[in-house]
């Protein structure tokens, strides 16, 4: 096991923790959210090991999810508006998907960048919100497929349980009850 291997493990791990770490009080500023600072450093590290892994032979298609899952936790530490986070993500995920249809190795290549959007969207709206959730939900269930037909396997499992506990956050935002309407 080297260095690439590790780095994909303790980035995983980061990532994962960070996933599953309770979502802060509404109002809490990002840069004093934990959940945010385990995002952040785990996309970082997720790109080293991406970047290493593409050196090595692996998907450039992981390089690129990175860099817009760092792209995006930027976003999210400054606390940048959600209306300018989706158009940034948004013309990103675009110039990403022009990219990837040049580089096209088949049709999961389609799969790939709409989950690569919807994590960036996810990290990059608001702490405690359904559309956050949703996004990284379904992101990351779409990079679990597209890692399991490239058989990466730290990538597949890092996003299933991403995808796991981002359906649990969704899951209790719709149980909570509505407050209902002064009479």
């Amino acid at each position: 096991m080297d260095i690439t291997f590790w780095t994909g493990i303790v980035g995983s791990l980061v990532l994962v923790t960070g996933a599953a770490w309770p979502e802060p009080k509404t109002g809490t500023p990002p840069t004093r959210s934990s959940k945010n600072w385990l995002l952040a450093v785990g996309a970082a590290l997720m790109l080293l090991y991406a970047i290493l892994g593409w050196k090595e032979g692996g998907a450039v298609f992981f390089v690129i999810l990175e860099i817009l899952v760092v792209i995006a936790a930027v976003l999210m530490m400054a606390d940048v508006d959600d209306r300018i986070d989706a158009v940034a993500l948004s013309v990103s995920g675009a110039g990403l998907i022009a990219w990837s249809l040049y580089l096209f190795e088949g049709y999961n290549t389609i799969i790939f960048i709409v989950g690569l959007v919807g994590i960036g969207l996810g990290y990059a709206f608001r702490m405690g919100t359904l559309r956050r959730g949703v996004a990284l939900t379904l992101g990351s269930a779409l990079i679990a497929l597209f890692s399991y037909l490239e058989a990466s396997w730290i990538f597949f499992w890092l996003n299933v349980f991403f995808a796991l506990f981002s359906a649990y956050y969704v899951g209790k935002a719709f149980g909570k009850p509505n407050p209902s309407p002064a009479q």
